[in-house]
């Protein structure tokens, strides 16, 4: 089995896609409207309009509900990315913080308030 994707679905397709495109510096590709996929390494973030959900799986997910899981990602360099989404105005749960296992982390909020943590592991 090989883990493909993480999708989350939201109300502002375009809002969402935008904030996963600055944090990453990566594009979005939209192989349907109301629908993008940005490819990461080792995963895609999938990015899905409720409106589809209401029409091929009505109640199986709710936009902006997610109260339980975190997007991870790692990064080089967590400072770098603190200073870019701290200057467009991003919602910091946590600044850059030296975690007790070594990681170096920033806790943010995607503007449908899912968790997101960006880190960096500590040089060997």
């Amino acid at each position: 089995m090989k883990f493909a994707s993480v999708r989350v679905v939201t109300q502002d397709i375009e809002g969402l896609v935008e904030f996963y495109q600055r944090l990453s510096g990566l594009g979005a590709a939209r192989p349907a409207e109301g629908f993008a996929e940005i490819q990461f390494e080792g995963a895609t973030l999938a990015i899905s309009s409720e409106h589809l959900i209401k029409l091929f799986n009505v109640g199986a997910a709710s936009a902006a509900a997610n109260q339980s899981a975190i997007l991870e990602f790692e990064v080089e360099d967590v400072d770098a990315v603190f200073e870019r989404m701290n200057a467009s105005g991003a919602d910091i749960v946590m600044p850059t913080t030296l975690m007790p296992w070594g990681n170096r982390s920033l806790l943010l909020r995607d503007p449908d308030g899912n968790l997101v943590n960006i880190f960096s592991r500590p040089k060997r």
